[in-house]
């Protein structure tokens, strides 16, 4: 059993002579036929045709289906047929494709096994489709053959024309290249099948850039076909270049793309002045390193190729020198040193450019330098005057007399005129005018003394003018001063000299030395000796040490502080001057208490003891205390004298600022318990109590009235009793709601007097109801603990409850 698979006729005709090979069993690319029956078997070996027609009946015949790409037919293309041995003709069997397109692509008929393409097929998208083929019985669907798999290719056909992916190409050559430099190679790459006919291959060609380059057919390398190419010429050209498919035949697919050769440099070009005699102006003032002039030399090349050095080769060495300008390639001209006219008033140079950069290939094109001459003419200017040494040293000695001359100074005019000179002294160089010159002669003589010790060197910076103001030259005169001995010499310290009580006879107490301000050439030597005075004195003595030093030494021992506290030792320095100068310095020396070890323990006197036992800081300490508690005595009578000023007369002082209590007040008197007249003094006083915060009493009014402050009555109006039971209710209240107000389990007594006496109140308070000339509204500026006396007495318009 097998199924048949029936291909087209031009198919069929490719397959012929590998039937008659007999070779069945090659691979499908090739377009053999391949057994489905041999799957599970092993690889045959080669054997003859009639061997291989003997072998078994396969289950599966089929070969590799084609399909040509770009079909463009209105009918679906038809791609080949199956059949099974099992088909009997009776409709039994159906056909069955899947795989890669079936449906979608790919059709069968079920019933003959007819295939057909139903799209068009692009061999670059996809050239091979995988498909499974099955035949089954139709009623049961249950397989009649087993599934097997066959390819379908799709044959390319020249539907893509070549393409530079690279392009478009930027290429470079030298210039002056031989015939055949190779410039650059282009490649054209095409979709279409490489191993099926010539859709694919590729020759090049050039459409544009002849005849300067040409190009490979087959490689796509690009060379020069002229020699010698000048890039001074033309240093850029755009080449087209095109590739065809079908080896250049007619009805061939092409693609161009373009090239741009650009020559590059080469030194083939030598420096060139454009003149050869250049002429500039300077003026003989022109500042070292100046710049003079500018020259170039033209070079057609560029690049490293057309930088230059330049040379002065005559007249100009050492006084101007020439550098090249990296970036214009210029010859710069500097000055090296300060021109002047009336020497020199021009200048022949004779510059040399050269290539830096110099191409051995070409060096037979030419001398690779140029040469020219730059005359340089030197102008004369007005210059100050110019002194004949810049630097004048002087000496002059310290005592010498005012006026006494010192030295010289000259200058002349540098130019041609030699204009008459005058001097000055720049005062800002001698703010004390030690100094004069002479304005015509130049010489320089004191003003004042001169003192050496003070200032040794003077620095004089001496000023000459021509005619021309403008015109000042500068020279220096450094006077020195001279010393001479004018200073006697001193000790060199402040000696501070100790001696001990027990120090012993020829004991060094103190090694003494000297200064001098002077500074004699050979060095100071001083000498020192004990004035005559003093010569012959029993207790020191003084050696002098010959090496600017002298050693002060006890005479005898036994020195004690109760005699004598303090010695002073006159000391003769003489200098070695001429004439010696001498001055007598005086030695200090203490008698101090010493330990064993001679060192200074307590100086000066001796604190004496007195007949009570006491010492003298004893006295000093006790007499202190005396004086301190004499003191305080003072401050406390001064205190106790001191009086504060009643804030209110006495004679105007009320007794309402009393607490009465009233024992006894006679008959009749229900209550003889005093209250307090300064709270009731308070009682049309209209609060409003800030709210505690923990409880808020809910406390009852013994005599309704309304809720409003302002619509309450009066006390005056309301029955006694009434009053003072409504005024202590609003006190409890207060007190309840008061935060400020103490804790409840606080005692607060309230009294009342009662409204039975027939006699009238005893009570001064009635002197409430009086008129009183005081003021009293300064109490409410005294704060809260005043507030009840400004209730009080601050109240002018109110009216006391009281009568």
């Amino acid at each position: 059993r097998h199924i048949t698979i029936t291909l087209s006729g031009p198919i069929l005709a490719l397959l012929l002579p590998l039937w008659e090979q007999g070779c069945w069993s090659l691979i499908s690319v090739s377009g053999a036929f391949v057994s489905s029956g041999a799957q599970n078997q092993a690889p045959h070996s080669a054997e003859g045709p009639s061997e291989l027609l003997r072998r078994h009946k396969r289950s599966w015949v089929w070969n590799q289906f084609f399909v040509l790409e770009e079909y463009t037919g209105e009918e679906p293309l038809y791609v080949g047929k199956l059949h099974s041995d099992m088909d009997k003709g009776d409709g039994k069997v159906k056909y069955v494709l899947s795989g890669q397109g079936a449906t979608s692509i790919f059709t069968i008929d079920e019933s003959t096994g007819d295939i057909h393409a139903t799209k068009r097929l692009d061999r670059e998208e996809q050239a091979y489709y995988t498909l499974q083929a099955r035949a089954v019985d139709r009623k049961t669907e249950i397989p009649v053959e087993p599934i097997s798999e066959f390819v379908v290719k799709v044959q390319d056909i020249n539907d893509n024309e070549p393409k530079f992916m690279d392009g478009p190409y930027m290429a470079g050559v030298p210039e002056m290249s031989a015939l055949g430099t190779t410039v650059v190679q282009v490649a054209a790459t095409d979709a279409d099948d490489p191993t099926y006919g010539n859709s694919a291959r590729v020759v090049y060609s050039i459409i544009s850039g002849q005849p300067y380059f040409s190009v490979d057919p087959k490689t796509g390398v690009i060379r020069t076909a002229l020699p010698n190419m000048d890039r001074e010429m033309k240093d850029q050209y755009v080449l087209v270049i095109q590739a065809k498919d079908m080896v250049g035949q007619m009805g061939g697919l092409s693609g161009t793309t373009s090239v741009t050769v650009t020559l590059t440099d080469v030194n083939d070009n030598p420096p060139r002045f454009s003149r050869k005699n250049y002429q500039y102006t300077v003026l003989e003032s022109l500042p070292v390193a100046s710049v003079v002039a500018r020259v170039k030399a033209a070079d057609a090349d560029i690049g490293s190729n057309a930088e230059m050095e330049y040379q002065i080769m005559e007249d100009g060495p050492g006084v101007f020198n020439i550098t090249t300008d990296e970036d214009t390639q210029e010859g710069v001209i500097i000055l090296q040193k300060p021109l002047d006219f009336e020497t020199k008033n021009s200048y022949n140079l004779r510059i040399e450019a050269t290539n830096r950069n110099i191409d051995p290939a070409f060096v037979h094109l030419g001398s690779f330098s140029d040469t020219t001459f730059v005359k340089v003419t030197v102008e004369d200017v007005n210059e100050p005057p110019v002194f004949t040494t810049q630097l004048s040293k002087m000496v002059v000695p310290e005592d010498a007399s005012v006026g006494s001359p010192i030295g010289r100074v000259s200058a002349h005019d540098p130019d041609s005129s030699n204009s008459p000179v005058r001097y000055s002294i720049d005062r800002n160089t001698d703010l004390e005018r030690f100094f004069n010159v002479d304005a015509l002669s130049g010489f320089i003589s004191t003003a004042k003394p001169l003192d050496r010790e003070v200032n040794s060197v003077h620095n004089l910076t001496i000023l000459a003018m021509e005619k021309d103001p403008t015109q000042i030259g500068k020279g220096f005169a450094a006077i020195t001063v001279l010393d001479i001995n004018d200073n006697a010499p001193v000790f060199a310290i402040e000696y501070e000299t100790l001696l001990c009580e027990n120090a012993a006879p020829g004991q060094v107490i103190q090694t003494i030395s000297a200064v001098d301000k002077d500074e004699p050439p050979s060095g100071h030597q001083f000498y020192f000796a004990l004035p005559a005075s003093v010569a012959g004195n029993s207790n020191f003595t003084l050696r002098d040490n010959k090496d600017n030093t002298a050693s002060i030494v006890t005479k005898r021992g036994g020195f004690r502080r109760r005699e004598q506290v303090l010695y002073r030792l006159p000391v003769l320095i003489v200098d070695s001057g001429s004439p010696a100068l001498s001055s007598t310095n005086t030695l200090s020396v203490s008698v101090c208490d010493c330990d064993s070890d001679g060192v200074a323990q307590s100086c000066g006197a001796v604190a004496y003891t007195l007949p009570a036992g006491l010492s003298t800081g004893a006295l000093v300490a006790i007499l202190g205390c005396i004086i301190t508690l004499l003191v305080m005595v003072l401050l406390i009578v001064s205190m106790h004298r001191r009086k504060k000023e009643p804030l209110i007369l006495e004679e105007e002082r009320d007794v309402r600022e009393n607490i009465v209590r009233y024992d006894d007040e006679g008959g009749g008197e229900e209550d003889t318990e005093a209250f307090d007249m300064v709270a009731l003094r308070n009682l049309n006083i209209i609060r409003d109590p800030k709210v505690r915060r923990d409880v808020t009493p809910d406390t009852p009014t013994f005599f309704p009235y309304p809720t409003s402050s302002s619509s309450r009555p009066v006390y005056k109006t309301l029955p006694d009793n009434v009053v003072f039971r409504e005024f202590i209710w609003d006190r409890l209240k207060d007190a309840d709601v008061d935060p400020s107000a103490p804790p409840y389990d606080s005692l607060q007594t309230y009294a009342f007097e009662g409204s039975g006496s027939v006699a009238e109140s005893l009570s001064s308070l009635e002197s409430l109801s009086t008129d009183s000339e005081q003021n009293y509204d300064y109490l409410s500026n005294w704060g809260p603990r005043f507030k009840k006396l400004a209730d009080l007495y601050g109240n002018s318009d109110g009216n006391s409850v009281f009568s």
